[in-house]
């Protein structure tokens, strides 16, 4: 049994996809974000960082999205989200894992949370930084995409999809929108059509984005 601790359109989001995807026995629990909870002392307990999402497998307390969703693919390794260790696919499928990880959710983190480095707002200079860094990765990815497509792992389909997908989804009020990307529209509009994607949406309310075309 797993609980996913999370708040609608977070990086929960891609964690609440991947237990649709693996058909495993789960509860959701929510943090209100309206209400403050990721502060609050007991979820304090849980996740002392204060965001969102915490798993709770089998009792055991487990933060950070990335991780989770990787614990998740290997658990279930009937679901296919992960290439089976030991194939050639495996380590572009750790790497891809980690890579939006730390590249594009760290940059999205600093760009929604300016109080994370001590700021009210960001001064123009920065946002402007941060707004060309978050391009350029996604310009990258959607270059790997147009030679190596058309998912991140080729022909086959993996959690890395639905991390790119929610990523994409992120930069929906940008300047320069994720789905402008040729490439990696396509992706998010294959991942879009999943049935464990328009779950997860439905359960979350989250209907104010879609790819171009879908």
């Amino acid at each position: 049994m797993y609980t996913l601790h999370y708040s609608p359109g977070t990086a929960s989001m891609v964690v609440h996809a991947m237990l649709l995807e693996t058909g495993a026995p789960h509860q959701l629990q929510l943090v209100d974000f309206d209400k403050d909870q990721q502060h609050d002392s007991a979820y304090l307990e849980l996740n002392p960082g204060g965001v969102v999402p915490t798993l709770v497998v089998d009792g055991v307390v487990m933060q950070e999205s990335a991780a989770q969703v990787m614990l998740l693919a290997e658990r279930h390794p009937e679901a296919g989200l992960a290439p089976a260790p030991g194939t050639p696919g495996r380590a572009d499928w750790m790497k891809w894992s980690v890579h939006l990880s730390c590249h594009l959710g760290a940059l999205y983190r600093t760009w929604f949370y300016s109080g994370d480095i001590g700021l009210d707002e960001h001064p123009a200079a920065v946002r402007e930084a941060l707004r060309g860094k978050i391009e350029s990765t996604l310009d990258r990815i959607d270059r790997h995409l147009a030679s190596n497509g058309p998912y991140l792992l080729g022909e086959t389909f993996s959690s890395a999809d639905l991390q790119l997908t929610m990523y994409i989804r992120w930069a929906r009020n940008m300047s320069r929108p994720g789905t402008t990307w040729t490439h990696l529209n396509d992706l998010a509009l294959r991942v879009f059509q999943r049935p464990s994607w328009k779950t997860m949406c439905e359960i979350e309310g989250l209907n104010d984005w879609r790819p171009v075309g879908a």
